[in-house]
């Protein structure tokens, strides 16, 4: 029987902190954590979406703050508002991210591209990991979340800037998991495959998620499922929760054994039954 069946609530007590949450990944985690009883500030810059999240649950459980994750005070503030607004910061979630351009030659890479890229991956999950740990480190406990992407483990076609900056992602947990444990503080990424957000289906320009989503099952390693947005969201509750009271410094990857295997090998095996 599953927590959720059972009545047991994963998140109860807790406060958490999402940024990127008004949509995409974020939004499905918020929902989620609500779900299982989390306190839940919204940070993000897509204000309407954020707003009309908050009123469709009609919960006081969930509220929206105004964050761009690349101005520090906007940070700082979203962590206050949580703290002032439920006494404490249980979770930090660096969800927000972006894609970039979906340039794969370097030479054809754009500066402005490259460094805004960087700035929202990189940057804003270090100012947000930063604020939550000045908080975080007094109470002598706390979980900080990041969003990476099987781009951290192996390339596959990603633009630099995107990789640059899920790897640095990954670098900067391991990195934070080292000094924040001494004071209790559990440090952890996510790094899903592809999943038909509608950003990731902007970027590659799908208009039919379908054919995208066969495009995916096509060459995955474990058949007959389909990664979803759930997906991750029951990964991140995972180790928000007291369930992972001793997992710090992983990257957990959900992609199936993908990333085992060099798919080019079928390539290679297709030649030789010419």
């Amino acid at each position: 029987m599953s927590a959720e069946t059972s009545g047991t609530k994963r998140l109860d007590g807790k406060v958490a902190l999402i940024t990127g949450g008004a949509s995409g990944l974020g939004e499905i985690t918020a929902r989620l954590f609500v779900k299982h009883g989390a306190k839940v500030v919204i940070g993000d810059i897509q204000d309407k979406l954020g707003h009309s999240l908050c009123q469709e649950l009609g919960t006081a459980n969930i509220s929206y703050v105004h964050c761009d994750v690349t101005c520090e005070s906007d940070v700082e503030n979203a962590v206050k508002l949580a703290v002032s607004k439920h006494g404490k910061l249980d979770i930090m979630f660096n969800n927000a991210g972006i894609m970039g351009e979906n340039e794969v030659k370097v030479s054809e890479t754009s500066l402005k591209d490259f460094k805004t890229v960087l700035d929202v991956n990189v940057l804003g999950a270090f100012l947000g990991a930063k604020h939550a740990a000045r908080v975080m480190v007094p109470a002598k406990k706390g979980c900080i979340l990041f969003t990476a992407s099987l781009a951290s483990k192996i390339c596959y076609g990603n633009s630099h800037s995107y990789k640059s900056s899920k790897v640095a992602v990954v670098g900067l947990a391991k990195s934070l998991s080292v000094e924040l444990g001494e004071h209790g503080i559990r440090v952890n990424c996510i790094s899903p495959h592809a999943i038909f957000t509608p950003m990731f289906q902007k970027t590659l320009r799908l208009q039919d998620k379908k054919k995208g989503e066969e495009m995916v099952s096509a060459s995955a390693v474990l058949k007959g499922t389909l990664l979803e947005p759930e997906d991750f969201a029951n990964a991140a509750l995972f180790l928000a929760s007291d369930e992972a009271k001793f997992v710090s410094g992983v990257n957990l990857t959900i992609d199936g054994g993908y990333s085992l295997t060099n798919q080019s090998w079928k390539t290679g095996l297709s030649v030789l039954s010419q």
